[in-house]
């Protein structure tokens, strides 16, 4: 679980870059570098207000995977605590 002041997707990666989706840190934030496709999902996801997983890591990188959820919750001011 990373903590992070900020979040920027990044929907400008290739499909033939061979990666599902990359995440790193950058300073206090997160960039998830994404692929178009994602990205339109990941838009009807936050209109919908329904929650998303972004699958990170090679294609064919075997069974270790990182993941970047985006959950809506009900009650906000425990979440962001700290």
């Amino acid at each position: 679980v990373t903590g992070a002041s900020f979040v920027v997707f990044n929907g400008a990666l290739k499909t033939s870059s061979g990666f599902l989706a990359k995440s790193s840190i950058v300073e206090d934030g997160l960039m998830v570098q994404i692929t178009r496709e994602t990205m339109e999902s990941l838009r009807q996801a936050l209109r919908d207000k329904k929650d998303f997983k972004i699958t990170c890591g090679e294609m064919d990188g075997g069974d270790v995977k990182e993941y970047v959820d985006i959950c809506w919750v009900e009650n906000e001011e425990t979440t962001n605590k700290g």
